[in-house]
C-alpha cells in the first residue's frame, strides 16, 4: 500500500534548532514506514527529551505499542492456535485491567485523571488521544498493519510535538494539539470510510467468522482471538452453549434465522437477490452462531460481521471493562468536528457507496443476537469530559440525518430486512442457566394463539378515535394517543399485527400515531434505555412531540435534563412519538418477575410486557410506501406522521434517525381506554389487567 502523505521525521534524538524535521514520503510501503515508526517507539522509554510531567504518559503509551507489536506478531502466520490460553488471557488483562473500575481513577482515559495531571487545556487532548490509540488493540488482533501504523505514526507525531514545545505554556501546547488531532482526522476520514463500509458489505473482511467456523469452540481459549475485554460473562456464556448439543443450538439459532426468512415473504422482498447477511452477537455465542452461519449459508447467504470502532466491537459485543469509560468518551469527537469536516465525511461516504454500489445492492440486512443481563448503570457526568458544543450538536444531528439518507438511497430500507432474539448472559443471577431456558420459551410461544388474541385488541381499537393510558401506584401516565381515520374498516386498520417474524419474541401491536391532538404524561418510575438508567423518566406531550422532560438520576435538574438531551433526545432540542404499541407477551412479564430481573430485560423482551412509545422515528421508517397486510387481509394504513409526510418535499423535516421504545410495565399501568365518535369507552385494561372478550386468556400470567 502506497500513497503521498506527509510524516513527521521518526529518526532519534531531539530535533534540530527545536524544529521537527518532515519529510514527504513518495512511494514509501507500508512495511517500511511500519518499522521505522516500530524502532522510533522503542526507543521512547531510553530517552527524556519532554517535560517530566508528560513523559510517564509518553512511556506508558509506548509500552503499549510493544505489546500491540507481539499481538501482530502472535496473530500471524498461523500462530495463534498454539499459543496457550494464560498468554493470551494475560495480553487481555493488559489491555484491560487499566479501565477497569478499581484502576480507572488513575487512568490517563480518564477526563478527572487526565485533567488533574496536565490541566484542562492539554488533559483534554490527552485524554482524547488515550482512547483513540486504543482502537489500535482491535486491528492488531486481526493483523491489519496500515490502521495500527496510522496511530503509531500519531503518537509519534505528538510526541514530537512535545519536543519540539518543551517548556511552552499549556495554551501553546493545547493548540498544536488541536491542528494535529483535526489534521489526522480530516486527512484520514477517507481511509476509516472505506474500512467502514468493507467491513459492512464485504464478506471477505469479517475475521470474526474465521474464529467462528476454525476454532475448537469446547476450548475457551478462541474468546481471546477478538482482542475484545474477556469477563467470567463470556467464559461462562461459551461453557454453556458448549455444553448443550447441536440439535439444540441448531433449533436456538433456527428460530432467528427462519424469522430472518419470514421477514423477507412478509415485506414481498426476494431474498434471492441478496447474498450477504449482516450478523451481530454477544461473545461467547460462537456455538449458536456457527449453526446460524450454516443455515445462512444454506438460504444462499455469506455472513459479515462487523468489528470497526475505537472504544467497543460493532457485530461483536462484549462486557465494556468500564462503563463509565465508554461515557467519557462518547462525544470525543467534540474536540475536533466541525462543518467542512462533515461535508468532506459525507462526500466520502457518498463515493464510497458509489464505489461499492454492487456489494450494497446484495447487503440483505442484520441477524441481531442481543444478550441482556448486565446491571443497570447510571454514569457520573464528570464535567471533564468532552461534550459537543451547541453548533456541533447541529452539525452532529444533520450529519447524521444527511448520512441515512446516502445510505438509504445505495441499501434502500424497502429492500432489505432483519431478525434479531435474545438471550441472558450470566451476570443477571445465580439463576442463570434456568432464565436461559425460560428464555427460549419466552422466543418459542405460540405465534397462532397471539394472532387470534391480538386481532380481538385490533377490532375494538380500530373502532375508536383514540385511546387513552393510564398509570397506578405512583405512576402518574395520563396520556391521549390520536388514531387515523379509517375509511374502510372492513379493509383498513391502524395496528400492525406483530406475531415475531423479525422481532422475537411475539407479542405486540403497534401504530403509527396522528400527532395533532396527541399530548399528556408520560411516567416510567424506572426505566433502562440504551444502556443507561432512567430514575422517574417524565416526558410531556403536546401535538405528539416532547415539550417538557425531566428524571431524577442525578441532584441537579439540570443535570437531568443535559443527561436527557444528548442520550434520549439525541442532541435535540425535541422529538415525536413515532409508535405506541400494547405489548400482550404476559409470559415474558412473568419470567421477568419470577426471576426478579425486570429492570434487566431488553427492549426487545421489556416492550412486550405492556404498552410502550417509541420516540423519534415510526416503524416504518422510509417504508411509509410499502404495503403492509395482517394475517386477516387487512391493510396497515398508519404509516405516516405530520413528519414523514415531508418524505418527499423536505425530507430533512422527515426523519430523526432515531427510535427508543419506554415501556410502562402492567404492575404501573391503570386502564387503556378505546374512545370512539360516538362517545362510547371500549376498555382494553382496567387496573393492569386484559378485560376486552378474548384477551382473558393473558391475564393466567399476570
Amino acid at each position: 500500500i502506497t500513497r503521498v502523505s506527509p510524516v513527521w521525521h521518526l529518526g532519534g534524538g531531539a530535533p534540530k534548532n527545536g524544529k521537527v524535521q518532515i519529510m514527504i514520503e513518495t512511494g514509501q510501503n507500508l512495511e517500511e514506514r511500519f518499522h521505522l515508526a516500530k524502532d522510533r517507539i522503542a526507543q521512547i522509554q531510553k530517552e527524556c527529551l519532554i517535560d517530566e510531567k508528560y513523559e510517564a504518559y509518553f512511556v506508558f503509551k509506548s509500552i503499549f505499542f510493544e505489546r500491540i507489536l507481539e499481538i501482530i506478531n502472535i496473530m500471524s502466520d498461523g500462530k495463534r492456535d498454539l499459543q496457550s490460553e494464560e498468554l493470551l488471557r494475560g495480553y487481555c488483562d493488559f489491555f484491560y485491567d487499566p479501565l477497569r473500575e478499581e484502576n480507572y481513577n488513575v487512568n490517563y482515559g480518564n477526563p478527572v485523571y487526565a485533567n488533574k495531571l496536565f490541566g484542562k487545556e492539554v488533559g483534554e487532548y490527552l485524554c482524547c488521544l488515550h482512547a483513540h490509540i486504543r482502537g489500535t488493540i482491535f486491528y492488531a488482533y486481526q493483523n491489519r498493519l496500515e490502521p495500527v501504523l496510522l496511530r503509531m505514526e500519531l503518537f509519534l507525531q505528538v510526541y514530537m510535538k512535545f519536543i519540539e514545545l518543551s517548556g511552552a505554556k499549556e495554551s501553546e501546547i493545547s493548540k498544536a494539539l488541536k491542528s494535529i488531532i483535526y489534521h489526522e482526522m480530516y486527512d484520514y476520514s477517507n481511509l476509516m470510510i472505506r474500512d467502514s463500509l468493507e467491513e459492512l458489505l464485504n464478506p471477505d473482511c469479517s475475521h470474526a467468522v474465521d474464529i467462528i467456523m476454525n476454532s475448537n469452540l469446547s476450548d475457551t481459549k478462541y474468546l481471546y482471538y477478538y482482542g475484545l475485554n474477556v469477563t467470567s460473562n463470556e467464559i461462562l456464556t461459551a461453557e454453556y452453549l458448549g455444553s448443550l448439543p447441536d440439535h439444540e443450538l441448531a433449533a436456538m439459532a433456527r428460530t432467528y434465522t427462519e424469522a430472518y426468512k419470514q421477514g423477507f415473504l412478509e415485506a414481498g422482498i426476494d431474498l434471492s437477490q441478496k447474498s450477504n447477511v449482516e450478523i451481530r452477537y454477544h461473545l461467547g455465542f460462537e456455538a449458536m452462531v456457527r449453526q446460524a452461519i450454516i443455515q445462512f449459508r444454506e438460504m444462499g447467504l455469506n455472513p459479515i460481521i462487523r468489528f470497526l470502532t475505537n472504544t467497543q466491537s460493532l457485530g461483536v459485543k462484549t462486557t465494556p471493562a468500564n462503563r463509565q469509560y465508554l461515557f467519557d468518551h462518547k462525544f470525543d469527537e467534540g474536540l475536533y468536528v466541525n462543518q467542512a469536516l462533515a461535508k468532506k465525511r459525507l462526500k466520502e461516504w457518498e463515493q464510497g457507496y458509489e464505489e461499492r454500489k454492487e456489494l450494497a445492492r446484495v447487503y440483505a440486512g442484520p441477524a441481531v443476537i442481543e444478550a441482556f443481563g448486565e446491571d443497570t448503570f447510571s454514569p457520573v457526568i464528570h464535567p471533564e469530559r468532552t461534550v459537543l458544543s451547541g453548533e456541533q450538536e447541529k452539525i452532529k444531528v444533520e450529519y447524521e440525518r444527511t448520512l441515512l439518507l446516502i445510505r438509504n438511497r445505495y441499501i434502500p430500507y424497502d429492500k432489505y430486512s432483519y431478525s434479531i432474539i435474545a438471550y441472558p448472559i450470566p451476570e443477571i443471577g445465580e439463576n442463570y442457566k434456568e432464565i436461559f431456558q425460560k428464555t427460549i420459551e419466552v422466543n418459542t410461544l405460540d405465534i397462532n394463539q397471539y394472532r387470534k388474541i391480538q386481532e380481538c385488541l385490533i377490532h375494538a381499537l380500530d373502532e375508536g378515535d383514540y385511546v387513552t393510558v393510564t398509570g397506578k401506584d405512583g405512576n402518574r401516565t395520563n396520556i391521549k394517543i390520536m388514531l387515523h381515520e379509517l375509511k374502510d374498516k372492513e379493509k383498513e386498520t391502524n395496528f400492525e399485527n406483530c406475531l415475531a417474524d423479525v422481532n422475537i419474541p411475539v407479542g405486540e401491536i403497534f401504530t403509527s400515531p396522528v400527532l395533532t391532538g396527541t399530548e399528556g404524561t408520560l411516567h416510567v418510575k424506572n426505566v433502562y434505555l440504551n444502556e443507561f438508567d432512567y430514575e422517574n423518566l417524565v416526558l410531556e406531550f403536546k401535538d405528539g412531540v416532547i415539550t417538557e422532560y425531566s428524571c431524577t438520576n442525578y441532584e441537579a435538574p439540570e443535570e437531568n435534563k443535559k443527561f436527557i438531551r444528548q442520550n434520549l433526545l439525541k442532541s435535540r432540542d425535541t422529538l415525536p412519538i413515532g409508535e405506541f404499541a400494547i405489548g400482550t407477551n404476559t409470559t415474558a412479564y412473568q419470567m421477568g418477575k419470577m426471576f426478579h430481573i425486570e429492570r434487566k430485560l431488553p427492549i426487545l423482551i421489556a416492550e412486550k410486557t405492556g404498552p410502550h412509545f417509541a420516540i423519534g422515528d415510526t416503524c416504518f421508517l422510509m417504508r411509509e410506501d410499502s404495503v403492509v397486510t395482517n394475517p386477516d387481509g387487512k391493510e396497515v394504513i398508519a404509516k405516516d406522521n405530520e413528519f414523514t409526510v415531508f418524505r418527499h418535499t423536505e425530507i430533512e423535516k422527515a426523519y430523526f434517525n432515531c427510535h427508543t421504545d419506554i415501556t410502562i410495565s402492567y404492575d404501573e399501568l391503570g386502564d387503556i381506554l378505546v374512545h370512539t365518535n360516538e362517545g362510547k369507552e371500549i376498555p382494553l385494561i382496567r387496573e393492569g389487567r386484559f378485560v376486552l372478550p378474548g384477551t382473558e386468556e393473558l391475564n393466567k400470567n399476570l
